[in-house]
């Protein structure tokens, strides 16, 4: 029996040392509760928009707060994985989802589609609560 518990120890020690651990150790503990729709936000206004060559539906993006902005106290910015920005949410749909993270909780959007109309894109995501 101690041997076995030394190989478990062993075998988390070796997760928590690799990049995605803790994301890892928790992906079978957590669910994904989709709470909204909307769409991305200030996409025109983007400079570099190779970013958006490299996103498609399906892509989880983050979600995370930008404390100084100056337009809106409740601003969320969206990021593709490799955290560049892609823009907002809609300032009439974030007071919820500002209220939610800025209490601790967990959020993710998911690109639900994408379409481009002349220079502007339009992508469609949901907006998800990861509940551990």
């Amino acid at each position: 029996m101690a041997n076995e518990l030394d190989k478990i120890k062993q075998n988390m020690l070796s997760l928590t040392s690799s990049e995605h651990a803790i994301e890892e150790l928790i992906k079978p503990l957590s669910r994904e509760i989709h709470l909204f729709d909307s769409f991305i936000a200030g996409t025109s206004f983007i400079k570099d928009e190779a970013v958006f060559d490299d996103i498609k539906v399906g892509d989880k993006l983050i979600l995370q707060r930008e404390e100084d902005n100056r337009f809106d106290d409740k601003a969320i910015q969206i990021l593709d994985p490799k955290k560049r920005k892609l823009g907002y949410i809609p300032e009439k749909d974030n007071v919820i989802f500002a209220r939610l993270m800025d209490a601790g909780k967990y959020l993710i959007a998911i690109i639900d589609g994408i379409e481009k109309k002349g220079s502007f894109r339009q992508i469609k995501i949901g907006i998800y609560l990861v509940d551990f």
